[in-house]
Order: C-alpha cells, then structure tokens, then sequence
C-alpha cells in the first residue's frame, strides 16, 4: 500500500473542496484533494439541467479569492458557472486526484509527533489500487449532496412508464405530449415541472408540505435587509410581499408554512421555492398539483388524498444524502444520523483533533465562502502553532 505525508486532505473537489483547497493555497499550505469522480464539480457539470440558472445573485455565489466579473449576468446561468469554477481551479492551480475514493478515515492520537493526524485510505477506482494518506488535517467537503435520494413508494419498483432521480433530468424534450410526474416541490421540483410543461409536456408535481414561494427579488431583498433587521422582521415583509404578488395559493394545492423562509431556512436548511414562471402554469391549468403519492400500480399513481392519475413518467425530485457517514469513523460522535456535523450553524465547520466540514452549513454557496475561509484562517494557525510538526 503506498503511503504519503501530507498537510491537509480535502475530500471532494465540488465547490465546497475548492473553495477551501484555494484559500490554502494562498496561505501556502500544502494541500491534496481527493475526488471520487473524473471531474471537478461534477454534480455541476453532469447532474444538473439544462435550464438551470444560480437562483442567487451573484455576490452571494462567488468562491474565496475570486469575484465573478462585472460583465456576468446578475443571475449566472450553469454553464457561466461551470466555467467560473474550472477557471478557478486553473487560477489556483489545483490539481485533484481523481477518480479516488475515499474508503475509511479514523484519526490517530499516536502520530505526527504527539498531536496526532488523520489516516486516510483512498482506491484508485481505476486501476485498484489502494493509497494511504497520513494527515495532519481532514477537511470533509464532500456537502449534503452525496447521493440520489427517491422515496420508497408501494409499487415504484413496477411502474410501466420510465422513472428517474432529477439528477439524471437535462431538458423536457424528450418529454413532449407525455403525462410527466414530479414528485418534489423545491426549487428543482418546480422548475423541472416548468421546463416540462415548456416543451409541451402534460406535468404535474407532487407537493408533500408547505413550502414559501418568493421572486428572486425578494430574496435578494431578504438577504440585504437580514444582515441589518431582525430575521421575524424580515420574514414578515417578505411574506407579505409574496401575499400581494401571488395571493391565496391554498386553492391550487400549495400551503404557506407558519415559520417565514429565512427562520425556516435557519432551522432546517430549507429554502424557498425562487418561482422561475411555475405559478403561473399551475394558476393558468398547465401544471396540476398533486398530494404524496402512496402507490403504484402500472402507470396509475393513487395520492395521499385518495385522487389518483395515469402518468407515462415519474421524475423524482426528492433531494440528496450525505454520504460522509459511509467511511468517517467518527469515534467523537461530530456527526448525526444524517451525516452532518452535529453543531449547529455557525459553529458547524470544525470539529476534533483537526477535522472541519466544508459545505454543511445548509447555507448555499454563501455558506461555502465561509466556510472555507473560517478554516483556512483556523488551519493556518494551527499548523504554524505546531513548528514540531515535520511534513
């Protein structure tokens, strides 16, 4: 098994592992990612549709060390984005190991001198081969999308009409004059639904809670005033704000919560649905809104509410899991039973013994900023702190 020193290791090179891998790269802190894919930010560049556009402006979705440029669209569309990252690992000279996986990582209180470091034991998915890693500091980034997540529904597994995760959705092309279901109704929920209906599809989303329906103005307007207002005081506006501009949405199938959507937001990591033009559809009859589904039989799917419909497809919009819990033996108990670190924002990002959770924050690409510059900054002070340390 080959083995190797080194300072830091980032596990996964998406956003989150970037942003950290370019802040210490300017701090000249010697740095190796490890990614499982063959690409950088590949949920960006393979797992997402073709519309898609960041549903923030773009101050609030820009890395460490590098703004996005003035002429780019207020609102950056994928590709834009996709381009911004890889010019940011060319611009930072990052270099991930890719296609390596990370198997198992426990930490080890006898090495580096005393103060321990974290083993790291990653497969070249390649060719096999297994690599051992001997750190000084893990930074987890691997974030709350790790893995596809689709509900078990009674019957899915003999549906007789073509069922995917979103991931795997690009365009509704291919969709045309078919009766697609959505089951979801976050942002990608409600814009996949969109994107359907757009090319001519018969769509319909399943709604399974309330959720906030917001413009992006309004967020944008959220985002300005919570850093200066109390969060109550701005959910108050903004829900009245979204109360002139759509009304009573109740009747069509959609409950607005009790919480507002940034104390939402806070407690559970949950945005609110950025409508992209879905309302619209779904007040005008082009999009139907449905209760959770509960079984399937054939191509008829029966609701929670005991309506039931034929669908020639199923699209599952239903979110990711955290995948960090497969190979972190978390001995100090950081994380909970979803994977994520148990302290809470904003203390979430570092745990023990030089271990730090890039992209757990619930908080978008904003929360990957500081994330990534809080333990950078932290880093760099313990490794000074520890001159005894020779890698």
């Amino acid at each position: 098994m080959e083995q190797e020193e080194v300072v830091v290791v980032v596990v996964g090179a998406g956003p989150a592992g970037l942003a950290v891998a370019g802040c210490l790269k300017v701090l000249s802190i010697p740095t190796v990612i490890l990614e499982r894919e063959e690409l950088s930010a590949s949920l960006w560049k393979t797992k997402t549709y073709d519309r898609l556009k960041l549903h923030l402006a773009k101050q609030f979705c820009a890395l460490p060390h590098a703004p996005h440029p003035p002429a780019a669209s207020a609102y950056v569309s994928r590709d834009d984005f996709v381009r911004y990252l890889d010019d940011y690992v060319e611009s930072f000279k990052l270099r991930p190991v890719f296609r390596t996986a990370v198997e198992a990582a426990a930490f080890d209180q006898r090495e580096a001198g005393g103060a321990g470091s974290w083993r790291v034991v990653a497969r070249d998915m390649g060719s096999g081969e297994v690599r051992e890693f001997t750190a000084r500091f893990l930074v987890v980034a691997t974030g709350e999308n790790g893995e596809a997540v689709v509900p078990e529904v009674a019957g899915l597994a003999n549906f007789s009409g073509e069922a995917m995760h979103s991931s795997c959705y690009k365009c509704g092309s291919g969709f045309r004059g078919k009766r697609v279901l959505v089951v979801g109704s976050g942002n990608s929920g409600m814009e996949i639904a969109f994107d359907l209906a757009n090319f001519g599809a018969k769509a319909s989303i399943a709604v399974r809670s309330p959720f906030h329906v917001m413009t992006k103005e309004m967020i944008y307007l959220g985002m300005v005033l919570v850093k200066y207002l109390p969060v109550k005081l701005v959910d108050t506006l903004l829900v009245m704000l979204s109360k002139i501009k759509y009304g009573d949405l109740s009747k069509f199938g959609i409950v607005r919560p009790k919480q507002g959507p940034f104390s939402i937001k806070n407690a559970t990591g949950k945005s609110a649905v950025i409508d992209v033009g879905t309302v619209a559809k779904i007040k005008a009859g082009e999009i139907q809104v449905f209760k959770e589904p509960s079984r399937i039989t054939g191509k008829e799917v029966l609701f929670s509410d005991g309506r039931s419909d034929q669908f020639d497809a199923i699209i599952f919009a239903t979110g990711y899991r955290s995948t960090t819990s497969d190979w972190l033996k978390d001995d100090d108990h950081m994380l909970n039973k979803d994977g994520f670190p148990r302290k809470s924002f904003p203390d979430h990002w570092k745990g023990a013994n030089g271990i730090y959770f890039s992209g757990f924050a619930r908080k978008g690409l904003a929360g990957v900023y500081m994330d990534a510059v809080n333990i950078a900054n932290d880093i760099m002070l313990a490794w000074r702190s520890n001159k005894q340390l020779n890698y």
